[in-house]
């Protein structure tokens, strides 16, 4: 058994396909002087097939896998644009007298040596973008043929060192079962595709294997837990069999309920809104019977480009969401960036803490054009839904006034340009700061709701970063100091008269359901492929009983004793559901 990281959820059962690495023969002397010229052409003949390539590729991919996704490629045609980028090429071959090909490759190299050193995945991702788009120019510089694929045999496994998103948009998902690399995260871009393809992935093998793995090997991945089995006996492979069985069942058992309101059996109703990036994540989100969508991060608008968002292209988006949801609410995050999200054109001052530092809120309070710009699309697409508008990372009772002064701004800018909106918008924030959460009440006069983002809030208030090895073993969620901080915030929404919901990852942990009754949140907002089997959860879980729990879990002193009683207590329910009960 090996440990990766699950990037893309499902089992995959078969055998391996391993890619071969990229590697390249080039020529080693130099060229003549008087060929300089001809040399410059190859390059620029190079550029042009592979921006016609990449577009190409982008027009196909966008039936696929969604408008959004395939802006990925976006990034690619800036690279090759970048006169950085360009500028080493050219002048490694004017002041070394190299052939073109050869040029290319240590750019390459130069680049993402540079960006591996680094310690930012956001920059390591790139490395990768800058790899495949430079492999991509060499191929047509030698000539060379693209690594293909076996298309006449059983479907396989793929398994590579690192996968790029120009290999994984050849990829035919009916031969792929899945796929297992050694580098890789959640968020790099393969990870993306991969999910929206609805490919199992595990990624991050590097330093888990003793031994490589080989063409033909058997292998079970398992694209939720990032566990991987290699050469699993009979035993194994038939428990895998019936979990993948298992899990098709409850997919299609879990499509019956997509129109059910999610009601307790004593009463208590709550709304169950998704988390989206993209126009293909509302797909899914409405055919999961979603109540709307309770966080719309806009940073993928920003990302994996070259320039800021214009207002009308801001607009074109927010728009089409709103009237996607035909009516249903639609809560827009403003700009998210800063800590780990990265913009390649927007240079953020390198910081000691970037997670303590000039990020979201604080950025767009400081670039007030910017802000601005996407406050006055938003109203504007206000016009065609229920929209709503929630601000990040709020510490203040004064960044909330700011910002919404800003927002008064817009509004009166629109009037004057004739140009329709809501005046009456509702206006929100995230409640995801310790500071947030002790000024609860106060920030509950300002605005109409609150959504507790419970990733940060928990990586604040312990002190942990998450994605630090040493130490994410103290990420816990189940915390009584994080549990208190739950209650106080909910408890101020409540005093105040204001919508209280959660955007976090524990909105969509079956878990902590009985939490969220006992505290009697309005919403849970979370990836559209959690809110069913949360639904499945709510619609036999009394609240009542949930608040008799939450009595007992206050009193936990640890979090293994919290984390106890929600697992007996879930036992319990679903024990119960499965013999038509509807009591705990």
């Amino acid at each position: 058994m090996i440990q990766g990281i699950g990037a893309s959820p499902g089992i995959a059962i078969g055998k391996s396909f391993v890619l071969p690495n990229w590697e390249w023969e080039l020529p080693e002397q130099k060229i003549d002087v008087a060929d300089l010229a001809r040399e410059f052409e190859r390059l620029y003949e190079g550029i042009r097939t592979s921006k016609s390539e990449i577009e190409q590729m982008k027009d196909e991919l966008r039936e696929v896998v969604g408008t959004e996704e395939s802006y990925i490629f976006d990034a690619h045609l800036a690279i090759l644009e970048d006169p950085v980028f360009m500028n080493e090429i050219q002048g490694i071959i004017q002041r070394q007298y190299k052939a073109a090909e050869v040029a290319v490759k240590e750019a390459i190299d130069h680049f993402v040596t540079m960006f591996d050193l680094l310690d930012d995945e956001y920059m390591k991702e790139r490395a990768l973008d800058i790899k495949d788009v430079g492999n991509r120019l060499l191929k047509h510089l030698l000539g060379a043929p693209e690594i293909t694929l076996p298309m006449d045999t059983q479907p396989f496994i793929l398994v590579a060192k690192e996968l790029s998103p120009s290999q994984l948009a050849h990829l035919n998902p009916n031969h792929v079962l899945g796929i297992a690399t050694m580098a890789g995260s959640m968020t790099s871009h393969s990870s993306i595709m991969a999910r929206a393809l609805g490919i199992p992935l595990v990624v991050g093998l590097e330093s888990k294997l003793e031994e490589p793995i080989q063409t033909g090997d058997t292998l079970i991945i398992d694209g939720g837990t990032g566990i991987i089995h290699l050469e699993p006996d009979e035993e194994l492979t038939e428990r895998y069999t019936e979990l993948q069985l298992r899990q098709q069942e409850a997919k299609h058992r879990l499509k019956g309920i997509a129109s059910v309101r999610p009601v307790t059996p004593d009463g208590k109703e709550v709304e169950l809104s998704a988390n989206i990036s993209s126009l293909k994540e509302l797909d899914i989100a409405l055919g999961s019977g979603t109540y709307g969508v309770g966080l719309f991060r806009t940073e993928f608008l920003y990302m994996d480009r070259h320039r800021l968002p214009k207002e009308e292209e801001q607009f074109d988006v927010y728009r089409s969401v709103a009237e996607k949801l035909a009516g249903r609410p639609l809560i827009i995050r403003t700009l998210d960036i800063g800590g780990d999200k990265q913009l390649d054109y927007f240079e953020l001052p390198e910081e000691e803490n970037p997670f303590l530092g000039y990020r979201a809120i604080r950025i767009c309070l400081d670039k007030t054009e910017l802000f601005k710009t996407q406050l006055r699309a938003i109203l504007r697409a206000s016009a065609y839904g229920d929209v709503k508008i929630m601000y990040p990372l709020i510490s203040s009772v004064e960044e909330v006034q700011s910002a919404n002064a800003l927002l008064e701004e817009a509004k009166r800018e629109l009037v004057a340009e004739g140009l329709p909106h809501r005046s009456d918008i509702e206006v929100g924030i995230m409640i995801e700061l310790p500071a947030a959460v002790m000024i609860a009440d106060m920030l509950a006069d300002e605005v109409d709701f609150f959504s507790i983002g419970t990733n940060d809030l928990v990586q604040f208030t312990l002190a942990v970063d998450r994605m630090n090895d040493q130490i994410s073993h103290l990420y816990e969620p189940y915390h009584p100091a994080v549990l208190r901080m739950l209650k106080t915030t909910v408890e101020a929404a409540k005093r105040g008269g204001i919508h209280v919901g959660v955007c976090g990852e524990l909105a969509g942990d079956i878990r902590a359901l009985p939490i969220w009754l006992a505290l009697d949140v309005d919403e849970l907002s979370m990836s559209a492929n959690s809110i069913l089997p949360i639904k499945e959860r709510l619609l036999c879980m009394k609240q009542q009983n949930s608040r008799r729990l939450f009595d007992d879990i206050m009193a936990c002193r640890t979090s293994e004793a919290v984390k106890q009683l929600l697992h007996d207590f879930n036992q319990s329910v679903e024990r119960e559901a499965t013999t038509g009960q509807h009591s705990t």
